[in-house]
């Protein structure tokens, strides 16, 4: 006896499974995350990270021109300063002529509104200990302190022309200090993508070497434990609270569990950001010849919009945008 429901019958072809795809990917799904180095003449590729690179101005501007081109929803910006440059508060970050700030002030004047410019609200990149905020004199890192900076920060890059800043330090508090901060300054109309759920993960690897980390120990007193689940929900339910415009989950792979349960209670669109280690463990494997580069990357993206994600911050979108 043969059954007489037969879900194969929608499988028999590739029109018929486009027809019943129940996920989609679209390029206006995919944004960008992007390094612009101070103090290099040419773009350096990050060993890491094969096809991703430090930038310099122009070809910063020219890569995201390809992008926003190739229809990407929008451009994650982090600076990479010298390492001269980098100081305990990491001035560098609120710093007008600043490597972030000016890179900002770039796409802002070239690209306008055709995209959303996104900045990353967050200090590691700029501090000389690597830490994510201000550390007070028992070396731990000061939240209310940090949230000082934060503003700072934000309100200088809003004025550089970024249309939505996302702070990824994991401290209390810091979308409600940022909104106000924006709103006391007139800038209303810039929004907060707020990492709410950023774990302290052993994946980040090659985004240290991205943006020159001077990191030493780590970040778990401020950054989730892997162990944790229903620590993401509060964590999302209190920046939302705060106002936050959007959230986020990262890393994304290993979180997909979070990432469903975020996206379910969110009542503002939900990212997920598909990791520097994640890029390189796909793209090593593919380089090795164990995998299908083109497929893995396709079914990766996938199953982390299956998950939730509204929104796909990975290294990969301008040149799958280019192909969807």
């Amino acid at each position: 006896m043969f059954p007489a429901e037969r879900p194969r019958r929608l499988r028999a072809t590739p029109a018929l499974r486009r027809l019943v795809a129940e996920t989609s990917l679209e390029p206006r799904h995919l944004v960008l995350p992007m390094f612009v180095a101070d103090g290099i003449d040419e773009p350096r590729e990050i060993s890491s990270m094969p096809g991703v690179f430090q930038h310099t101005l122009g070809s910063l501007t020219r890569a995201a021109t390809e992008a926003v081109e190739a229809g990407v929803g929008g451009l994650m910006l982090f600076g990479v300063p010298r390492t001269e440059d980098k100081d305990a508060n990491g001035s560098g970050a609120t710093d007008p002529d600043g490597i972030l700030n000016r890179a900002l002030r770039v796409l802002r004047a070239e690209l306008g509104d055709s995209t959303v410019i996104m900045a990353d609200t967050c200090l590691d990149e700029f501090t000389d200990h690597g830490h994510c905020g201000v550390l007070a004199a028992d070396g731990r890192v000061d939240n209310d302190a940090t949230l000082t900076r934060y503003v700072d920060m934000a309100v200088a890059q809003a004025e550089s022309g970024a249309h939505l800043l996302g702070p990824s330090g994991m401290m209390d508090g810091q979308i409600a200090a940022i909104r106000e901060g924006l709103d006391d300054a007139g800038h209303q109309d810039t929004g907060i993508l707020a990492y709410s759920a950023k774990y302290a993960s052993a994946f980040y690897g090659p985004f240290r070497e991205a943006v020159g980390s001077s990191l030493s120990g780590d970040r778990r007193t401020y950054q989730q434990d892997a162990a944790n689940r229903r620590e993401s929900l509060r964590e999302v339910d209190l920046d939302l609270d705060e106002g936050a415009d959007m959230v986020m989950v990262k890393p994304a792979m290993s979180y997909l569990d979070v990432l469903r349960e975020v996206a379910d209670m969110s009542t503002v669109p939900v990212a997920a950001y598909q990791i520097s280690g994640e890029y390189s463990m796909i793209t090593a494997a593919a380089q090795n010849g164990w995998i299908d580069r083109d497929a893995a990357v396709l079914e990766s993206l996938l199953s982390i919009r299956r998950a939730g994600a509204d929104i796909v911050l990975t290294y990969w979108a301008a040149e799958f945008a280019a192909r969807l």
